[in-house]
């Protein structure tokens, strides 16, 4: 091996994800995660080894990179793969084409140009039906016929290490029968996965489920930030907007959909059957291992949920196909988020909003506080992990610290 990776990592050899990373010397540019250090893709360009415009390695997006499309990109990733592994490929006894990621800066990896929020868990949905419904109909009439979903604002997603400012609003107190303005006393994660469409469609064309893998280039860890108070009082009767869109959290290194092949696994059993467009073949849900800690300030951090993707009720493969078959077009660098993760068990539910339920329970953290939603100066980190055998195919984090109201 031409670089040590750790036992442990998520960066091992069977993943190969793209992300977009500075240093001092090196302005932003695509490099890939291999155990604790960068390959810098750029820097290797340079020994003449790639069969395109390399220029756009030093691009400070993926974007342009992503555009090349799949049967290039995935050759870059094979033969970095192959390079790695061989003592004797063009990258040995070159040190200067790695750098440690305890030295570089990540930056966002893709330009987003519109993203879409996904309701795709039958367990996170079902919960927050009987919060806010009845219980006895918690799921609305068309949740399992159609992957529910809305337009999110894609200029406030921030990838990992950025930290974000508790958003105000319009709040309505309970008995009170006009609302009050400042800043959300509810604030909570949702625990969720980003996949970044990897090919663009013409306005008026439609992907098919059978299709739909070959626009999607990798996924990532996504925090969509809420305002729990503010959304109960706005979002009838057009659903999310400021409880939302202050804020979502990206990880930064881009898994691609090649390097989670060995993870896919049947989905939950979908009744009633489905509307033919919906309808696919063969496995596509993942089994990618989630977790969520909370860290207070100074303190140390406490994993309160864990969860997987292998439960989300609609797969990927159909929120594309509906979001797409009216001929909405989707382009390189959009992001289609899942929907929060929520599991059956208590402890794997993918928001404060279900492991408080509804700030009627506290969570303990290891300092002795306790927390029923986020507070200032708490620090919300996600991992995710998938392992089969000796494969460990990893995401890192996405970690965001959340500061007091400007």
């Amino acid at each position: 091996m031409i670089i040590e990776i750790p036992e442990n990592s998520d960066f091992s050899i069977h993943n190969i994800p793209f992300g977009i990373f500075s240093t001092k010397g090196r302005s932003p540019r695509i490099g890939v995660a291999v155990g604790e250090h960068i390959l810098d893709l750029a820097a290797v360009a340079e020994l003449d080894v790639f069969d395109f415009n390399t220029a756009l390695l030093e691009k400070d997006t993926l974007n342009d990179f992503i555009s090349l499309g799949k049967e290039i990109t995935t050759r870059v990733r094979k033969k970095i793969q192959y390079w790695l592994k061989n003592d004797d490929s063009v990258l040995a006894g070159k040190p200067e084409l790695f750098v440690k990621q305890s030295e570089a800066q990540m930056h966002m990896p893709v330009a987003v140009g519109d993203y879409t929020d996904f309701y795709s868990s039958l367990e996170h949905a079902t919960n927050v039906g009987k919060m806010f419904r009845d219980p006895e109909n918690a799921l609305l009439p068309n949740w399992k016929h159609i992957p529910v979903g809305y337009h999110g604002r894609a200029s406030s997603i921030i990838v990992s290490g950025q930290p974000i400012y508790r958003p105000k609003g319009q709040t309505l107190p309970k008995g009170a029968e006009a609302p009050i303005f400042g800043p959300t006393q509810r604030l909570d994660f949702e625990l969720e996965m980003g996949f970044i469409c990897g090919k663009d469609t013409q306005l008026g064309e439609s992907v098919s489920t059978k299709k739909a893998e070959n626009h999607i280039f990798g996924l990532v860890l996504f925090n969509d930030w809420s305002a729990r108070d503010i959304q109960k009082w706005e979002y009838v009767p057009l659903g999310p907007f400021l409880a939302k869109n202050f804020a979502s959290s990206i990880s930064p290194w881009v898994v691609t959909l090649e390097a989670l092949e060995p993870f896919r696994i049947d989905g939950p059993k979908q009744e009633p059957e489905v509307l033919p467009y919906l309808q696919f073949e063969g496995a596509k849900n993942y089994d990618i291992d989630l977790e969520v800690s909370i860290a207070p300030e100074q303190g140390e951090e406490t994993t309160v949920c864990f969860s997987n993707f292998k439960s989300m009720y609609w797969n990927m493969t159909q929120q594309l196909a509906h979001h797409t078959v009216n001929g909405c077009n989707i382009n390189i660098g959009d992001m289609m988020a899942s929907g929060t993760i929520s599991g059956k068990e208590e402890n794997s539910f993918g928001s404060m909003l279900e492991l408080s339920w509804g700030g009627t329970k506290s969570i303990k953290l290891k300092d002795g506080s306790e927390r029923k939603f986020i507070q200032d100066g708490d620090t919300v980190i996600m991992r995710g992990l998938a392992k089969k055998g000796d494969i460990r195919v990893g995401f890192g984090e996405v970690s965001t610290k959340v500061l007091p109201a400007k």
